[in-house]
């Protein structure tokens, strides 16, 4: 500031003196303010276009405050010398460049002050039977990791017969369901030949050995191409593997295929087409997850590496009817992943059941120095564990309003052990948290949209990113502020409820506990619970009258699913609950006709 208004005095002196010269040329030289002088606001040099009274009257309107005809022009007169010189790490002469991997110097940490943390690691996988080998390649493929690292454990079963059945299912099915953006035949045909040579070595890394996998393809992959799912970035080939990448190879697990999302992590269409749902091909999947959801619930991995930074776990979870576990939000880092929101971006394991996402948390989390947002964390957990005493909350209100497979979860609750207890939040508009998410996307993406390249995203609606990165330009700096207060605000209110019960049981897609949770780091785990009947396609677009969706006469049989929500940081407990639930529910072996 104090370089700024020394320049400024200068540049000003320099030209009242300019005029003068003709007349009186033996004027003094200028001179420096005195020594000790302080700096001050609004004595910068004059930068940036001419702006005017109506240019601030035009602007009120976008956010939303008011000034008098007096305040828009001393706004107005003082803008070049006050403000414009703020935007100069952009658009002036001394531009600094923002690597994608260069965080912002604040991080939301969801552990508020006297937060317990739980401190045990153990884990303790379900009975080690899992029964003779099914006759079939298609019983095969959709068994759960649980099953599968049995028998693969036990000899009974090679990871390279099993990725040979996922690679010709994903190239079999990947028609109809476009969730394929990279098959990774050659990488997965030698990783499953070495897991062989290692376990018939008597090398057997654990659960994920010889596992085939898929990746959302937000993650890197060295050598292999990584696309984010939108237009600009098809040819991008990243150097290095992520983080979670590393430690999934490092685990011995087999990566099959990159597949689809949304494009840059918004909803299920990206540059290949519409990711659709194996239970209704007449709809999507759902997104941003969407290629992780529709294989693994076609059977076409073992598993899958989803994201989520507002529902892009637990919406396609629900919608195909798989599990989806989101962590906390620290929990497993993010290095090497495309960054949408750094304060709420999170990566999760998608399967089709509860300790499968287990197995692969374990796997997953940890520290890592690419992400400054990890943390050290624990996993304690049972698979057969007592459930007795323990509270689950719920709200009396949105059960009312939810579907009777909902209702029957929160029975089912009782049946097992658990203790409901009515729970209650302020009704606040927790939808003005998106500030943050629209203001770190908006600058994640800066570049693309300012260079035009966001304009080569297939969807150009109003509710898709090229339009929300455009006005995210125009949101309040102190407005952002003000939502950052909000959230700590929420999350105390989370904290009160968290401490008086164990975890919650919600409908998957309620918008305000969607909204909460994602910004509070709150885990969850999504599971199906049973099967509802839709008259019409699902969509995660905003309905546009030139294109309806499908309707059906009779209506569809799909399946539904909860989500538990989780303290912070004890996915162990929420885990222990999912598969005591699930046991319960009976209805996670049934999967879509037709695969």
């Amino acid at each position: 500031m104090g370089r700024s208004r020394r320049k400024f005095l200068t540049q000003t002196t320099l030209g009242v003196l300019g005029a003068a010269v003709g007349c009186h040329k033996g004027a003094e030289k200028p001179t420096e303010p005195p020594p000790g002088t302080p700096s001050a606001f609004a004595t910068g040099p004059a930068v940036g276009p001419q702006v005017s009274a109506s240019t601030f009257a035009a602007a009120e309107k976008l956010v939303q405050v008011e000034l008098t005809a007096a305040q828009q022009a001393q706004a107005a007169e003082s803008w070049r010398v006050a403000m414009a010189g703020l935007y100069e790490r952009r658009t002036g002469p001394r531009k600094v460049a923002l690597e994608a991997t260069m965080p912002p110097a604040t991080r939301w940490n969801p552990a508020l002050p006297h937060v317990e943390i739980k401190s045990e690691d153990r884990f303790v996988r379900s009975a080690g039977d899992p029964g003779p080998l099914p006759g079939s390649d298609s019983e095969i493929a959709f068994a759960s990791v649980t099953k599968l690292s049995r028998w693969i454990e036990k000899k009974m079963l090679t990871s390279q017969r099993l990725t040979g059945i996922y690679l010709e299912r994903l190239q079999r099915f990947d028609p109809q369901l476009r969730c394929v953006i990279t098959l990774t035949r050659e990488l997965a045909l030698e990783q499953s030949r070495r897991a062989d040579q290692e376990i018939a070595a008597g090398h057997y890394r654990g659960p994920l050995h010889g596992i085939p996998w898929g990746a959302k393809d937000l993650l890197d992959t060295a050598g292999i191409a990584t696309t984010y799912g939108a237009e600009p970035y098809r040819n991008r080939v990243p150097a290095t593997d992520a983080t979670v990448v590393q430690r999934l190879h490092e685990a011995g697990a087999v990566l099959v295929a990159k597949l689809s999302l949304g494009a840059l992590a918004l909803n299920d269409v990206w540059f290949g087409g519409q990711t659709m749902n194996p239970w209704l091909l007449e709809e999507g999947s759902s997104g941003s997850s969407a290629g992780p959801g529709a294989a693994t619930a076609a059977g076409l991995v073992g598993f899958a590496i989803g994201s989520e930074t507002g529902g892009s776990i637990v919406s396609p979870s629900m919608r195909c009817g798989i599990t989806g576990l989101r962590p906390t939000y620290g929990r497993v880092p993010r290095g090497g992943a495309m960054t949408l929101c750094w304060s709420l971006d999170k990566l999760g394991p998608m399967a089709r059941s509860v300790e499968d996402t287990l197995l692969v948390l374990r796997v997953i989390s940890g520290p890592d120095a690419g992400d400054v947002a990890s943390v050290p964390s624990h996993l304690d957990f049972d698979a057969a564990g007592s459930l007795s005493g323990l509270r689950v909350g719920y709200f009396p209100k949105w059960m009312e309003g939810a579907t009777a497979v909902d209702r029957s979860a929160l029975e089912t609750a009782k049946k097992i052990g658990m203790v409901p207890v009515e729970v209650s939040l302020p009704d606040w508009p927790y939808d003005s948290l998106e500030v943050i998410l629209f203001a770190e996307a908006g600058a994640a993406f800066e570049e693309l949209t300012l260079s035009g390249q966001v304009d080569q995203l297939k969807m150009q609606t109003p509710d898709a990113w090229p339009n929300t990165f455009r006005q995210s330009r125009f949101l309040s700096a102190v407005d952002f502020v003000q939502a950052d207060r909000l959230r700590r605000k929420v999350a105390l209110e989370m904290q009160r409820i968290m401490g008086e019960v164990d975890l919650l049981l919600v409908p998957s897609l309620r918008d305000e506990m969607l909204t909460i949770t994602n910004f509070t780091g709150h885990p969850s785990l999504t599971l199906r619970a049973g099967f509802v009947e839709v008259s019409e396609a699902r969509s995660d677009w905003a309905p546009d009258a030139k294109k309806p969706l499908p309707k059906f006469s009779p209506p569809r049989r799909v399946p539904h699913g909860v989500t538990l929500i989780g303290r912070l940081f004890d996915e162990g407990r929420m885990g222990r609950v999912g598969v005591a639930m699930e046991r319960s529910f009976g209805v996670a072996g049934e999967n879509p006709k037709g695969f």
